[in-house]
């Protein structure tokens, strides 16, 4: 058994939480920010059995799409809390993805 912890956009969560189901799989939604944009995101948190895995991983590769977006907001501060007002182009989707053994599982 696994547990799949996958960071997604907010953007990409209600179709990727629509379609695990559809295939299902069970989902835990946890709410998390992060990333340099400092972007909403959802953190999911899926047991499946070993052979599910690789299913699982093309339906998440399926939904959450890596795309370009234009930001006004600068990477890298000049002076504390003053940005550079040029626009820039940042990928953005995707998801991250970590697969770790269970030890144990059970249902209750």
């Amino acid at each position: 058994m696994k547990l799949v912890i996958a960071i997604t956009q907010d953007d990409d969560t209600a179709n990727l939480v629509s379609k695990l189901t559809e295939e299902g799989f069970r989902v835990t939604k946890l709410a998390s920010t992060g990333g340099f944009l400092k972007a909403g995101n959802t953190t999911l948190l899926i047991g499946v059995d070993d052979e599910k895995v690789e299913e699982l991983v093309k339906v998440i590769e399926k939904v959450c799409k890596p795309r370009e977006v234009t930001t006004a907001v600068s990477p890298m501060p000049l002076v504390e809390d003053t940005y550079i007002p040029y626009p820039y182009n940042i990928k953005v989707g995707g998801a991250t993805v970590f697969i770790l053994d269970v030890d144990r599982y059970e249902r209750i």
